[in-house]
């Protein structure tokens, strides 16, 4: 590793919910560590991949999309999405090239040009569309700012993502390898655990769910029979939630805990038992100390 000319630096991804961000920071750091799911707002907190090869080390920042707050948890998100440009050595305004441009996109773009740094444009899942539609989905967004680089990619497929992690090498300073290079990811085990359980409730549950869910690991401890043993709380805001988490005769939450617990051996690389429960709290998203306490970020609130 030439560590004289290494070059490092962050890279804010920002865009509308549903774009694809999540998906393109997996795909860039090899493995899984953001939740995906085709619902709306489904990244809460600020979440770093980590990149690393032998001449730099590129933080790619995932941010919560960009939406209208609607409680505390949403102001939060936003705050958390606009707070993530500062510092950032550049901007990825992450949009779907299977949609025309919207109020959102131009708004997300309006933000990310103040931040004085190169600005890439990513068209995102052009693998839902015609080499013909990508080109008309770029033609929109060239007058909206000056862009260092303009990259339609497939996050889901991979098209085009080495050379825009090339793109954005060539655009980083020279500095220090912040992370292990074996490090792809900055938040703790337990974190990524409970968005993984998230996850599956988003997949697996009705509409009127998903949004009013938190996880929250209580433990996590190697047991007597050499597993990960695991207890997490499901949070939700009605006791009727509560019975579609749990599900007729235990069926719905006994699924959540099989496919979370596939995807969090995975990451662990190890046999685990998982323990879930589900509890009441109404309100937790507009108040502060329910925010704090699931393990939300607060100090820039």
């Amino acid at each position: 590793m030439n560590k004289k000319n290494f070059k490092s630096g962050f890279v804010a991804l920002i865009g509308r919910p549903n774009v694809g961000k999540s998906t393109l920071l997996n795909k860039v750091v090899g493995q899984k560590i953001a939740i995906m799911s085709d619902k709306a707002q489904t990244t809460r907190n600020r979440i770093q991949g980590v990149y690393t090869d032998a001449d730099s080390q590129v933080v790619f920042i995932d941010t919560p999309g960009i939406h209208k707050p609607k409680h505390a948890l949403g102001n939060f998100m936003l705050k958390t999405a606009y707070s993530s440009l500062q510092g950032a050595d550049a901007v990825c305004v992450v949009v779907n090239a299977a949609e025309k441009i919207g109020p959102g996109d131009r708004l997300v773009i309006e933000r990310a040009k103040n931040v004085q740094v190169p600005l890439f444009l990513l068209i995102n899942k052009i693998d839902l569309v015609s080499p013909e539609q990508v080109l008309q989905a770029i033609e929109p967004y060239k007058d909206l700012a000056d862009f260092a680089q303009v990259f339609p990619i497939s996050a889901l497929e991979g098209n085009n993502v080495p050379e825009l992690v090339e793109g954005l090498k060539e655009v980083l300073p020279q500095g220090p390898q912040y992370y292990p290079a074996d490090q792809v990811m900055d938040h703790p085990e337990y974190f990524v655990v409970a968005e993984f359980i998230r996850e599956k409730v988003l997949i697996l549950t009705r509409e009127e769910v998903p949004h009013s869910v938190a996880v929250k690991v209580e433990s996590m401890v190697r047991n007597e029979d050499d597993k990960i043993e695991i207890h997490a709380v499901i949070i939700v805001e009605r006791a009727s939630q509560k019975g579609i988490i749990i599900g007729k005769q235990g069926q719905m939450i006994k699924k959540i805990g099989k496919m979370a617990r596939r995807d969090i051996e995975k990451l662990l690389a190890d046999k685990v038992y998982l323990d879930l429960f589900v509890q009441v709290q109404k309100s937790w998203r507009d108040r502060m100390t329910n925010l704090q306490d699931l393990g939300y970020e607060l100090d820039n609130y």
